[in-house]
């Protein structure tokens, strides 16, 4: 979800049933779910959608990460402030987003990266974002140039005039029937890219997918979706290999 008063269509119906095999911490002014493997230099910072860091499905990816030798760290963005609920009333949405924006967190990515090097032994560090999270690895991927891969999962970064000069490989991936994010602009961002982009990326569009699929259990409800989900699931790991 980009900085705009667009309804998400993930369907919160769609949550895993999860409890998650990390734990909870405080970071500084920040809390964060963190996943270890026994060993491991390498970290992914796992980011959010609207319906925030306690999202069952967020876990749920952060684990598969660490299940793959990653150190997986899913911080609270909206440090206290309160998530998104299906409930909600969209008419109110802006006023919602308007102080949690995805561009607007430098402050707690400086703190979760001193966290991974200092305190977890990280050498090498990667973002993993989704719908919210998605547009704030966008954003990531354009400030820092320590981060050694991205990958951004139906998200756009769309105020910044610099939004095209990427510091670090990012894999884009978006749903072919998403009602955020129109093909169009999904064409846009790739042609941009095309022109200003130095960095290793990538733009996927699966089929018959709509917004949220990567990290919500679909398969459970339409069989068909399947095959994508493990697919956009084993692209994101293998992006991450490749550059880390």
């Amino acid at each position: 979800m980009a900085n705009e008063a667009k309804p998400c269509p993930c369907d919160i119906g769609d949550t895993i049933e999860y409890e998650g095999l990390g734990e909870e911490v405080q970071i500084e002014h920040i809390k964060a779910y963190v996943v270890k493997p026994q060993a491991s230099e390498k970290a992914i910072i796992v980011i959010q959608d609207i319906y925030g860091w306690q999202l069952p499905n967020t876990r749920y990816m952060a684990d598969m990460l660490s299940a793959n030798g990653y150190i997986a760290i899913c911080p609270d963005f909206f440090v206290g402030k309160e998530a998104w609920r299906p409930s909600d009333d969209w008419s109110t949405f802006q006023q919602w987003l308007d102080d949690k924006k995805p561009t607007d967190i430098k402050k707690e990515v400086d703190v979760v990266l001193r966290y991974l090097k200092e305190q977890c032994g990280a050498k090498h560090i990667g973002v993993v974002g989704f719908c919210w999270g998605g547009v704030a690895t966008h954003y990531i991927a354009l400030q820092y140039q320590e981060i050694k891969a991205g990958v951004s999962v139906y998200g756009i970064v769309r105020e910044r005039e610099d939004r095209f000069d990427l510091k670090s490989p990012t894999l884009f991936i978006f749903a072919e029937n998403d009602a955020v994010i129109p093909l169009d602009q999904v064409t846009t961002l790739e042609t941009r890219l095309k022109e200003k982009c130095t960095a290793d990326y990538q733009v996927k569009i699966f089929p018959n997918q709509t917004h949220g699929f990567v990290h919500r259990k679909r398969e459970d409800i339409n069989p068909d979706d399947k095959p994508y989900i493990e697919e956009a699931r084993n692209d994101m790991i293998n992006w991450l290999k490749k550059y880390m």
